[in-house]
């Protein structure tokens, strides 16, 4: 599951490169047939990288809040919990096998 969102993602990732590399294919149309300045094309170019990258910040965030949903929906526990409830574990199988006090070895 986890591959299928990261797949969705870079295609998405892709998309936007490919939307930057047409941006500049236009930038240079512009500039030959509408006679557009290099100042007004480089402003134009930097808006549009500003564009690429919210949306690739944006694409980001959905993508964790998704992977998120998935986890919880799976019942997967974070891994974090999961070191501490092994460390619990493993103290109570060692507790479980010391001999109690009294008792002869």
């Amino acid at each position: 599951m986890f591959e299928l969102l990261e797949k969705a993602a870079l295609t998405g990732l892709g998309f936007l490169s490919l939307s930057q590399k047409k941006a500049e294919e236009l930038l240079e149309e512009l500039k030959e047939k509408y006679k557009v300045s290099e100042e007004e094309g480089k402003a134009f170019l930097d808006k549009m990288q500003g564009m690429a990258k919210e949306s690739r910040e944006r694409i980001a965030e959905i993508a964790e809040a998704e992977v998120k949903k998935v986890i919880d929906r799976l019942g997967l526990v974070p891994r974090e919990e999961f070191d501490r409830l092994q460390k619990r574990v493993e103290e109570l199988e060692r507790v479980r096998k010391e001999p109690e006090s009294g008792e002869p070895c």
